[in-house]
């Protein structure tokens, strides 16, 4: 064995490199690197070098969006010999926020886990082993590889501002999702009960018809700039074509930041395209929801593309183009995004787990599916470009 890692839920991280020197403080040298820091030592790490990686959820979103799920479902597939317990362990492990990796080139010693182990204890946390054993913050095993109860008397503990977004628990919310869990069982798409509710609908912030309307006509647009930056086409050219477009359907103030910097740069990203260039599938669900498409079809393939452009093509004004939308119930739109939500789950799981996808399912599409729905539903409040994509 040669990785200890540390899992936390905290509010302060300031002082993470303080505790790493507290630890550390008897014959070592610490190094910043680009990922965390590089502990060299004469005594106890003679001739061998040990790294320690530090992760925040605030500035590495997508390590957080890609591996919790997968710890969650490993842990999930555990059979506990304490199922409250395990619940506690499934609470514990979706507040994370904090990662502290520890690896060495050599074996970790009997010594070298002590030192280990301390800093578990001033950081306050969970200890992960490679087999999957996990340790309290005292170092007492929580729970074995194969469900066994270790010693620990374990609580988990979460940060303030983890604690506040977490599960709001109704009746109509458990409601909906054991639906989509119905619908999951029937296709024999793995899901998690841990996965949290989605807030009842008093809960949630909808955007109106209007805001809806609008930004489905300015980001088609931008999609269609965004193609043609992809395609290596005349950017200038098609800057000041689907510019005009904007303003002649009045929607300019419906682009996000990032979409406006984007149609302005004068070299505009070409992965920023690409990713631009997918949210055709957000799209899709904001012309679902106005009644323009009859249903989200299974999302194992991308939309219709040609279809999509002419329900705004066909209209000279933007009012044209609002007088034939009918805006569908917020129980259908907060229906679906419960469902896409645990369809990600099952795609993240697959993909961490090495696995295929289940019945095909396209993880891009999924994502930007996601995207619209909950942004429609108004999400913890969250921008269009920073819909949370954690499951």
């Amino acid at each position: 064995m040669n990785h200890f890692t540390i899992f936390a839920s905290k509010n302060d991280v300031d002082d993470i490199q303080d505790k790493i020197a507290e630890v550390f403080a008897k014959g070592y040298t610490i190094e910043p690197s680009d990922s965390g820091y590089l502990l060299k030592s004469k005594g106890l790490f003679k001739k061998s070098r040990c790294s320690i990686t530090v992760l925040f959820e605030d500035t590495n979103p997508e390590y957080f969006a890609q591996n919790i799920p997968g710890m969650m479902g490993y842990y999930d597939k555990i059979p506990f010999q304490d199922e409250d317990l395990k619940e506690q362990v499934m609470i514990q492990i979706s507040v994370f926020n904090t990662v502290i990796a520890i690896e060495m080139d050599k074996e970790i010693t009997e010594d070298h886990m002590q030192l280990f182990t301390r800093l578990l204890a001033r950081i306050g946390g969970v200890g992960f082993l490679p087999d999957g054993t996990l340790l309290d913050q005292s170092g007492s095993v929580i729970v074995y590889p194969n469900g066994e109860s270790g010693p620990a008397n374990f609580r988990p503990q979460a940060c303030t501002r983890k604690i506040r977004s977490q599960e709001v628990t109704s009746e109509q919310g458990e409601t909906r999702k054991n639906r989509t869990i119905a619908f999951l069982t029937d296709k024999a798409i793995p899901y998690v009960t841990s996965l949290p509710q989605l807030p009842p609908l008093e809960d949630c912030r909808f955007k109106s018809q209007e805001e809806i309307a609008k930004r489905a006509v300015a980001l088609l647009i931008v999609i269609q700039f965004a193609c043609d930056v992809a395609q290596n086409g005349n950017i200038e050219e098609s800057r000041e074509c689907f510019t005009n477009m904007l303003c002649t359907y009045g929607v300019q103030e419906s682009l996000t930041e990032h979409e406006k910097f984007f149609l302005e740069s004068q070299h505009p990203s070409a992965q920023d395209a690409v990713n631009i260039s997918w949210q055709y599938e957000a799209y899709w669900t904001l012309i679902w929801a106005l009644g323009l498409v009859e249903e989200l079809d299974f999302p194992d393939d991308v939309c219709d593309c040609e279809y999509a452009v002419q329900v705004v093509s066909r209209c000279e004004t933007f009012e044209e183009f609002y007088k034939q939308t009918v805006l569908r119930s917020k129980e259908e739109i907060l229906d679906e995004a419960d469902k896409i939500y645990r369809l990600h789950w099952a795609c993240v799981d697959s993909r961490i787990n090495g696995q295929v996808a289940p019945l095909s399912l396209n993880e891009s599409v999924v994502m930007e599916r996601r995207r619209g729905l909950f942004w429609m539903m108004g999400y913890q409040d969250e921008e269009w470009d920073t819909i949370s994509m954690d499951t």
